[in-house]
């Protein structure tokens, strides 16, 4: 079973909200996921990108690997702390 670190829409027309999620690679974008790792909203100004460090540190160290847009988002949030 291949993970993947990678976002799930939600919210509702036009007005999108994503969670980051922990899935199986296999699985539908919405579909079933084995943890939340944080979330995004990219209507904010500027665009909130919430993450949990320690559970998204804990996946990586396990073999999840990040979609190209969590791997951005994870940039992102690490200049917005320092």
């Amino acid at each position: 079973m291949a993970v993947r670190i990678r976002l799930t829409r939600l919210g509702r027309k036009k007005k999108p909200f994503y969670r980051i999620v922990v899935a199986d690679s296999e699985s539908p974008r919405d579909g079933k996921f084995l943890d939340i790792v944080g979330t995004y909203d990219p209507l904010q100004d500027p665009a909130r990108i919430e993450i949990n460090d320690r559970k998204l540190q804990d996946w990586l160290t396990k073999g999840a690997l990040p979609s190209t847009t969590v791997k951005s988002l994870i940039k992102k949030a690490a200049v917005a702390a320092e």
